[in-house]
C-alpha cells in the first residue's frame, strides 16, 4: 500500500504542476508584452531540435555557471540533474560512482551503463566501461545529459549518455594562469591558451594543462593527477567544420578502500589497519586523440565523420593475502593491463527529402585490444605492495559494428513522430597465454547482439508547452572487467547481456516562469548485470532474472531577477528485483543496492559577468542499501555548500577569485557504497566541512 500511495502522490504532483504551467501560459496569453525566450539547441539526440521540442529527458549545463570550484571532479559541475546519481568516493583511484535511473549503480569503480563522450569522441570503451578522469573542466564549455529511452541511440548502454563539449577558441590570443588550494593539502595549478581564427581556413585553438595533488580526506588516499587537453577547430570556406582533439591524463592514487559501519562510526578517516601492509594503489596513463568533420553538401544533405584512437595503461595493487593466492587458479593481487582502442562513426543526414521529414543513417565501429596480466602482490621476501611472479597472461579483443537509422516526421503542425533503429552487436575473444600445471587454458569467445528500436511522439500543446511519450529497447553487455573473474577464477563467459524495455511520458514548459520538466518512467530489464560480491578487491558479477525501475523526475530553473538564478529538482526511483534469485538472499521486491529512492536539489546564485558573485546549494540523498539482501544501508543525508567570488575585467586583463565551503554544517555521511562487498566493508565516507579558494589571471594579446 505504501508504494501505491507514493505513486498516487507523484501522479497528483504532476497533475498539479501541469495545471500550474497551463495557468501561467493562459496568464501570459493575455499579456500585452510578448516574452522572448532563448532557444536552447540540443545535440545529444541528433535531431537538430530545441530543448523544448526534444522528446526526451535531456538537460544542458553551461559550465560558465559553475566556476567557483577547484575544477577536478565532474561532480562539481553535474549537480541537480534529475535521475542522475553522482557519488564522490573521496577516492581518486576508483573514479566517481555514476548511475542514471539506477543503471550503473553496481559499479565498484569506473562508469557502467552510461555512455560518456568528449567533443563527440567516446570516453567509454567499446565494452561499455567508461571513466570521467580525462574530462578537462578547465576548458569545458557545456554538458548534455540524456536519460531514458533515447539513450538506445548510442547502442551498448541502458541508462543514458553524458556528452561534454570543450570550448572553441574565440577572439584574441590569450593566456590564463590559475591556482586553487583547499583542505587536505589540495592544490591545483593550470594554464589555458586560447585564440580565435582571423579568417576561414585558419584554426582556432584551446590548449589546457593542469596539475593536481592532495593528501586526501582519508588515510592512504593521496593522489596526483596531470591532465592536458587540446582542441583545434577549422571553419572552412566550403561550410565544413573540423575539430581535432588530443587528451592525456596521468594519475597516481592510493586506495583507502571501504569501512564497516562500526569502523566508519569510530573514525571515518581511517583505513583498516590490516590493509595498510598491501599499499593498495592505482596508476593510470591514458592518451587519446580524435577528429570530427561535418559538411553540408547542400540545403538537404549533410555528412558527418568521426575517428578516434587511444591507449590506456593501468596497474592496480590489491589487498589479497598471499595465502589466498596459493590457489594455482588465482590471478594474483596486481592487475596490469595495456589497452589499445580505436573507432569511427560515419553518418548522413537528409532534410525534407519527404515533406517535413529528417532522416539520419550511420555506421559506428569500435575496436579494443587488451593485454591483461596478473602478478602476485608480494616479492621474494614476502613483502606486500610489490609486483611478484606472473599469475595471469591473456590477450582480449573486442569489436562492434553498429548500423543505425533515425527519422523525424512532423506529421501534423502540432504532432511529431521520431523513430530509430540500431543493430548493436559486440564480439568478445580471450586468448589465454598462462597455461601451467593446475591452471588450464581459459581461452574463449562469445558474441552478443540486439536490435534496438525506439519511438517517440511529441504533442506541441502550445508554443511554450510540449508533451511526449517514448519507448525504446535497451541493451547492455558485460565489460571485460566484469567478465575478468568467475567462481573458478577464469573468464566469466557465462554472463549474459542485459535487455530492457524503457517507457517514458513527460511534459516540458518554457515560459516567463522558467523552464519546467516532469517525467514518469519505467524500465523492465531481463538478465540485469548485478554484483555477485567483492572480496579482497576482486569484483564478480551475475545475472538477475528480472529487475524493475520506475519513478518520476521534476526540474525547474529560472533567471529570477537580473543575474539572480534559481534551480530545483527532485527524483524518485523505485528499483527492485522483480524476481527472486535462486540460491541467494534476494527475494522478489528486494531493493537493488546502490540506488537512492529519493533525491532533491536546490540552488540560488548571483552570477553577473563581472563583479561580485555568490551562490548556495542544498542536496538531499535518501538512504542507499549496500547489498542485495538489504542487510544494511548508508543513511540519508542533507549537505549545504556556499561559494563567493569576484571577477574584475579591464581592457585585455581579467582576474577571478573565489572561495568555497562544502558540507557547510559538517555532516558525517557516506559518500558512496561498495555494493555487495564480501568483507562487509561497504562504506566509503564523505569529507566533512572542507574549503577551497583560488585565483586566476588572464591576459589577451
Amino acid at each position: 500500500m505504501q508504494s501505491k500511495s507514493v505513486v498516487i502522490s507523484i501522479n497528483t504532483s504532476l497533475l498539479c504542476l501541469t495545471a500550474c504551467i497551463c495557468q501561467n501560459l493562459y496568464a501570459e496569453a493575455g499579456s500585452t508584452e510578448p516574452v522572448l525566450l532563448p532557444t536552447l539547441k540540443i545535440e545529444a539526440t541528433r535531431t537538430d531540435t530545441a530543448w523544448l521540442d526534444t522528446p526526451a529527458s535531456v538537460y544542458r549545463i553551461e559550465h560558465n555557471n559553475n566556476d567557483n570550484n577547484i575544477g577536478v571532479n565532474l561532480s562539481e559541475t553535474l549537480k541537480g540533474v534529475p535521475g542522475l546519481q553522482l557519488n564522490n568516493r573521496e577516492n581518486y583511484a576508483q573514479d566517481l560512482q555514476i548511475s542514471m535511473r539506477g543503471f550503473g549503480a553496481r559499479s565498484t569503480f569506473g562508469v557502467r551503463g552510461i555512455r560518456l563522450y568528449v567533443d563527440g569522441i567516446p570516453a567509454t570503451m567499446p565494452d561499455g566501461q567508461g571513466q570521467t578522469s580525462n574530462i578537462d573542466l578547465s576548458s569545458l564549455d557545456h554538458i548534455e545529459v540524456l536519460g531514458g529511452p533515447f539513450s538506445s541511440l548510442y547502442g551498448n548502454s541502458s541508462g543514458g549518455a553524458i556528452l561534454t563539449t570543450t570550448k572553441e577558441g574565440t577572439g584574441k590570443d590569450s593566456i590564463e594562469l590559475g591556482y586553487s588550494g583547499g583542505s587536505h593539502n589540495k592544490g591545483r595549478a593550470d594554464v589555458i591558451l586560447q585564440g580565435g581564427a582571423d579568417q576561414a581556413g585558419e584554426p582556432s585553438y584551446v590548449v589546457s594543462s593542469s596539475y593536481f595533488e592532495t593528501d586526501g580526506y582519508r588515510d592512504h588516499s593521496a593522489a596526483k593527477k596531470v591532465l592536458s587537453n587540446a582542441k583545434l577547430t577549422w571553419d572552412l570556406n566550403d561550410g565544413s567544420k573540423v575539430n581535432w582533439i588530443l587528451n592525456h591524463v596521468d594519475i597516481n592514487a592510493d586506495d583507502p578502500q571501504g569501512l564497516t559501519r562500526a569502523q566508519w562510526q569510530a573514525n571515518p578517516k581511517q583505513q583498516v589497519a590490516f590493509l595498510k601492509q598491501f599499499d593498495v594503489r592505482k596508476e593510470i596513463n591514458q592518451t587519446q586523440t580524435g577528429v570530427t568533420w561535418s559538411k553540408p553538401l547542400n540545403d538537404q544533405h549533410e555528412i558527418y565523420a568521426m575517428a578516434y584512437a587511444g591507449q590506456r595503461d593501468v596497474v592496480q595493487y590489491q589487498s589479497i593475502p598471499s595465502s589466498t593466492q596459493v590457489n594455482p587458479r588465482h590471478a594474483g593481487g596486481v592487475i596490469d593491463f595495456s589497452r589499445d582502442y580505436y573507432g569511427t562513426d560515419l553518418r548522413w543526414t537528409g532534410k525534407d527529402l519527404l515533406p517535413n521529414t529528417r532522416f539520419t543513417a550511420g555506421l559506428a565501429f569500435d575496436y579494443m585490444d587488451e593485454d591483461r596480466k596478473g602478478y602476485e602482490n608480494f616479492g621474494a621476501n614476502g613483502n606486500y605492495g610489490v609486483k611478484g611472479n606472473l599469475r595471469r597472461d591473456e590477450n582480449n579483443t573486442l569489436w562492434n559494428l553498429d548500423p543505425y537509422v533515425q527519422a523525424s516526421w512532423n506529421v501534423l503542425p502540432a504532432w511529431t513522430l521520431d523513430a530509430g533503429l540500431r543493430y548493436s552487436n559486440v564480439h568478445y575473444e580471450s586468448k589465454d597465454h598462462y597455461i601451467v600445471t593446475g591452471n588450464g587454458d581459459d581461452s574463449g569467445k562469445t558474441d552478443y547482439d540486439k536490435v534496438l528500436p525506439s519511438a517517440a511522439l511529441t504533442w506541441k500543446i502550445s508554443d511554450q508547452l510540449n508533451a511526449y511519450a517514448s519507448y525504446a529497447k535497451g541493451f547492455e553487455t558485460p565489460t571485460f572487467t566484469e567478465m575478468a573473474y568467475s567462481a573458478n577464477d577464469g573468464m566469466n563467459f557465462n554472463l549474459r547481456p542485459a535487455s530492457s524495455d524503457n517507457y517514458e511520458i513527460g511534459l516540458k514548459a518554457q515560459n516567463a516562469w522558467g523552464n519546467f520538466t516532469a517525467a514518469l518512467f519505467q524500465s523492465k530489464t531481463q538478465d540485469d548485470i548485478v554484483s555477485a560480491g567483492t572480496v579482497d578487491g576482486r569484483a564478480t558479477y551475475k545475472n538477475a532474472d528480472k529487475t524493475l525501475r520506475e519513478g518520476a523526475e521534476l526540474s525547474w530553473n529560472k533567471n529570477v531577477w537580473r543575474d539572480l538564478k534559481a534551480e530545483a529538482s527532485y527524483s524518485y526511483i523505485d528499483a527492485t528485483f522483480d524476481a527472486a534469485i535462486p540460491g541467494s538472499a534476494v527475494l522478489k521486491g528486494s531493493k537493488i543496492p546502490g540506488i537512492a529512492e529519493n533525491q532533491a536539489f536546490a540552488a540560488l546564485g548571483w552570477q553577473p559577468e563581472t563583479g561580485f558573485n555568490a551562490g548556495v546549494d542544498v542536496r538531499y540523498m535518501d538512504q542507499i542499501y549496500v547489498d542485495d539482501a538489504n542487510s544494511d544501508a548508508a543513511p540519508s543525508y542533507t549537505v549545504v555548500s556556499a561559494n563567493a567570488g569576484y571577477v574584475w575585467k579591464q581592457a585585455d586583463w581579467k582576474v577571478r577569485t573565489y572561495v568555497r565551503a562544502d558540507n557547510l554544517f559538517d555532516e558525517n555521511y557516506i559518500g558512496s557504497v561498495i555494493v555487495n562487498d564480501g568483507n562487509g566493508r561497504f562504506f566509503e565516507p564523505a569529507d566533512g566541512l572542507n574549503w577551497s579558494a583560488g585565483l586566476s589571471v588572464s591576459k589577451a594579446f
